[in-house]
């Protein structure tokens, strides 16, 4: 799945959404000039959850 996070856009974005995710049980790969993160293995609601409650609402685009 792949879910756009426009507020990303530096290092410390990453290691944040990164913990975040890490949390839930997910691991992430990131393309940080398209702002996108590709996760697999949860709902999407989870992983949304997750990047809100880190300061980085996210929505499904993949």
């Amino acid at each position: 799945m792949i879910l756009s996070v426009p507020d990303m856009s530096c290092g410390h974005c990453k290691a944040t959404i990164e913990a975040a995710l890490a949390a839930v049980g997910a691991h992430a790969s990131f393309d940080m000039p398209a702002r996108q993160v590709t996760v697999s293995g949860l709902p999407a609601a989870t992983l949304l959850a997750a990047l809100k409650g880190a300061g980085y609402p996210a929505e499904v685009v993949g």
